[in-house]
């Protein structure tokens, strides 16, 4: 029996598989000319001329930049439909590799995937629209901006699920932890909400060498910063996960050595997978902010933003998504409750908006440096028949034709 990364061929990766190298080659085409979120002109434009040449509906400028391939099946009867979605945007990273399909954009990379994303929703299309082996619609969904700019958020706001009304929704992220041919998902939640935070400390500025005048909002700065490590150790249950990471101090000039400065700033980022503790922290991180500014004689104010909420699966969805792995890749290859992540990813507001499932395809490669965000990162594309079969098989599968005796 024929095999690939170790498992036996099965129908659609098969096909994809012949697919293989013009896949490949879209892949490294969309990692050479990366693009900023809500800036994916040049890949929304390639996205579309390939939907186009496989006999796909195509709609363009959903939520700005992003691209929705419609794709019949050879019977309507279900009137079911499925969305399938998948990233386009790139990072602000300087890319450090050295080959060919490196980015030709200083600053710019794929350092988390979304040219390999885009690549396996392309060959799911092509499989779906060459075979319409099933019964109802299927929406393949090229989402910008999702790395910080909630591209999802915007399409929905667009009018994505009125103008395309997918009774589910399912995504599929890149994953080196785990290894080729692996698929990893869990019931509940996958990602962590992200919450931003900015703590502005304001005192009285002065002479470093006459500190009695000045209230330095440095040292308030300096206690909010040991202080707020306490409220997950001491406010939040044992068995609860939650982070709160502040990453940035600005205050001063470093030329200025004598100077003690009026303000400070503290930025930084909460995570958490339930909404509950999500507001505990903003309480708890606001009174205890402004109680120690006051006690050292100064003044602060938090500006708490929720930017995406938890990415949390809906248990229909993924039972089916489980069942779909499992018939490609073998129960052994399959993580039934993968680790949650504390990283966020925007997928979450369609979840919100549409039952769905978000699984995670593994890549390896995580010894050798291959994390995402990483400034050596590139994408496997070994791994781009399994992700787009794997797409393919959640709608065919979700939507079957019935059999006539």
């Amino acid at each position: 029996m024929n095999a690939y990364l170790g498992i036996a061929l099965k129908s659609p990766v098969s096909f994809v598989l012949a697919e293989h190298e013009r896949l490949t080659a879209i892949r490294r085409d969309l990692h050479a000319h990366p693009e900023f979120g809500f800036e994916e002109h040049r890949t929304a434009a390639l996205v579309a001329e390939r939907l186009h040449y496989w006999g796909i509906e195509v709609h363009t400028g959903v939520g700005r930049t992003g691209v929705v391939g419609v794709i019949h099946g050879r019977r309507q009867d279900s009137g079911k439909a499925v969305g399938l979605r998948a990233d386009m945007d790139a990072l602000p990273i300087q890319e450090e590799n050295d080959f060919a399909h490196k980015s030709k954009k200083p600053g710019l990379m794929h350092g988390c995937g979304h040219d390999g994303h885009t690549t396996m929703l392309l060959g799911a299309a092509q499989y779906l629209a060459a075979t319409r082996n099933f019964d109802g619609t299927v929406y393949a969904i090229f989402q910008p901006a999702e790395e910080g700019f909630g591209g999802a958020k915007v399409m929905i706001e667009d009018g994505l699920f009125v103008r395309f009304p997918c009774d589910e929704v399912y995504a599929l992220h890149n994953w080196p932890a785990l290894p080729a041919g692996h698929i990893g998902l869990n019931p509940g939640p996958m990602m962590a909400a992200a919450d931003r935070i900015e703590i502005t400390i304001s005192g009285r500025g002065g002479h470093a060498a006459h500190p009695h005048l000045t209230v330095d909002p440095v040292l308030i700065a300096g206690h909010i910063i040991t202080a707020a490590q306490s409220i997950v150790a001491r406010n939040t249950a044992p068995i609860d996960a939650a982070v709160v990471s502040l990453c940035s101090l600005s205050a001063g000039h470093p030329g200025a050595f004598s100077v003690i400065p009026r303000e400070a700033k503290l930025v930084g980022t909460v995570r958490a997978f339930q909404h509950s503790i999500q507001e505990m922290i903003e309480r708890r991180l606001t009174e205890l902010a402004q109680s120690v500014a006051r006690a050292f004689g100064g003044e602060a104010t938090v500006n708490y933003q929720r930017i995406y909420p938890a990415t949390i699966n809906h248990a229909p969805q993924y039972e089916h998504a489980v069942a779909v792995a499992e018939e490609l890749v073998g129960r052994e290859r399959v993580a039934r409750n993968l680790q949650p992540s504390m990283g966020a990813e925007d997928f979450a507001f369609m979840l919100q908006a549409r039952p769905g499932c978000y699984a995670r395809l593994g890549q390896g490669g995580v010894d050798g440096g291959c994390w995402l965000h990483n400034s050596r990162y590139d994408f496997n594309d070994a791994v781009i028949p399994l992700g787009a079969g794997y797409l393919a098989a959640l709608a065919e599968r979700r939507m079957p034709l019935k059999t006539t005796a």
